[in-house]
């Protein structure tokens, strides 16, 4: 029977499920508080920077098709180990860890928030993780048939909140606040590292890309249409909560969501966030924790990562990589990640990661049109190289404004310098002693699409011992 392929409409659903979560709703109303109505701007000009890095990541996906590694392989092909390893480990093991702590954290912050109990919000959080890592050890992903239901419900229902906002709906009483508290441009530049975090995530609707229905035109299609939909809906909430939450009580809110549905509906309105935004924090972290052991296998399986995070129990789990990230997340939320400006602070740790793989992304594109400029691609970024240039400069100019304070800013780069410096330590003896290839050289994409095969790292070892002896 020939497997069904899927449509547009699925291309979109996996990028507005993978984008949206409770963290970004976190940073929305962070910079909400800080710029009003400014923070569209700053809004706008990341998601027009994500739109470019989605362009990128469709066309070396039409390069080099059909490959579970994504990103590794790609840097694998275009710049060498060294760079794969940093990125790769730096950019979405590293991240996905501090991404799921915070996203656990938003749930016990969300629960608190709304019912009133003695227990810590943390304590809500770590059960939530257990029961997570139990079932992901389990080798069952009770959340994964209605992932893409859980995401809709959520933007749904978001989009419904900030129409009734922004439309001046509600029977509840507006606030009296400028919409506009953006004074300059710094202003904006200041919050545009915050604003990324609002849209980052679709590039992972490349995995499904060779199941999606006329590939070329779809896959880019799905992702540049996820983050303008997303975009409109985020942009709503922003105007919604100008006109109904007081910007000082938005800015020291854990859960501004859950502080917006009750400002335009009242308790109706707190149930109705807590519910989406409850079944959403668990899918996502759910995820994370899955895709986080799979990311390490996949490593491993291409020799940049230890062989044990290969290693399966009888229910065909990824263990170590589950059992990792469940313990640093747990970790992350028993130091008291669940106040506010902690949580920020995280997101913003975590996104100078994932910004550094963006950037990586767009120099591969650059480096393949030069190499190969006649190999075959089902999708090209038009106008040649410029528009991954601009796409590279922009998100450097978002890692520069990751922060409004230059105090916050010196730390946020002082811990990712660390945690750099740290990664290329490990690079450097990876590659030296298990890897056994130049730093900086790349492998060939022949070789790089044959890693696929699982014989791969057997022949490639046996080969090695053979060269030893």
């Amino acid at each position: 029977m020939a497997e069904r392929k899927l449509g547009l409409p699925s291309a979109i659903a996996t990028g507005v499920g993978l984008i949206v979560a409770t963290s970004c709703l976190m940073s929305l109303g962070q910079g909400t508080s800080a710029l009003g109505t400014g923070f569209i701007i700053a809004m706008i000009l990341a998601c027009a920077i994500n739109i470019l890095t989605a362009l990128s990541m469709a066309e070396l996906n039409a390069l080099m098709p059909n490959l579970t590694g994504g990103l590794a392989q790609y840097t694998l092909a275009g710049m060498g180990p060294f760079v794969t390893i940093l990125t790769m480990v730096g950019g979405y093991l590293v991240c996905q860890m501090i991404a799921g702590s915070v996203e656990s954290a938003m749930f016990g912050n969300a629960i608190i928030s709304v019912f009133s109990t003695n227990i810590p919000a943390s304590a809500f959080s770590i059960g939530m993780l257990i029961v997570l890592i139990i079932t992901n050890l389990h080798g069952v992903d009770i959340f994964a048939k209605v992932q893409n239901v859980v995401a809709y419900v959520l933007i749904g229902s978001l989009m419904i909140m900030g129409f009734i906002g922004a439309s001046g709906l509600s029977s509840h009483p507006m606030v009296s606040q400028p919409a506009n508290l953006a004074t300059s441009s710094s202003d904006i530049l200041g919050y545009l590292g915050l604003a990324f975090f609002l849209f980052i995530g679709c590039e992972f609707v490349i995995p499904i890309a060779k199941n999606v229905k006329n590939e070329r035109r779809n896959v880019p299609l799905g992702m540049v249409l996820s983050l303008v939909i997303i975009l409109v809906m985020q942009i709503l909430v922003v105007v919604g909560m100008t006109k109904y939450v007081p910007y000082a009580q938005l800015g020291k809110s854990a859960a501004p969501h859950i502080l917006y549905g009750h400002a335009l509906l009242g308790m109706l309105g707190s149930y109705w966030m807590i519910l989406v935004s409850a079944l959403a924090v668990i899918s996502t972290v759910n995820s994370a924790i899955n895709a986080f052991s799979f990311m390490c296998a996949g490593m491993a399986k291409i020799n940049l990562l230890p062989t044990f995070f290969l290693k399966t129990n009888k229910h065909g789990s990824y263990y170590i990589g589950v059992l990792l990230i469940g313990i640093l997340e747990i970790c992350a939320n028993l130091f008291g990640l669940s106040e506010s400006s902690s949580l920020t602070f995280m997101i913003s740790v975590a996104i100078v990661f994932w910004m550094v793989s963006y950037i990586v992304s767009d120099i591969n594109v650059i480096i393949f049109r030069f190499r190969l400029p006649k190999a075959p691609r089902t999708f090209k970024v038009p106008g040649g190289i410029l528009l991954p240039i601009i796409s590279a400069i922009g998100t450097t100019m978002m890692i520069w404004n990751i922060d409004g304070n230059p105090a916050t800013r010196n730390l946020i780069f002082a811990i990712d310098g660390l945690i750099f410096v740290l990664l290329a330590i490990y690079s450097v003896i990876w590659c030296k002693v298990r890897f056994k290839r130049p730093l900086f050289k790349p492998l060939e994409i022949s070789e790089v699409m044959a890693m696929e095969h699982p014989l791969y790292l057997v022949a490639h070892r046996q080969k090695q011992q053979k060269e030893e002896e």
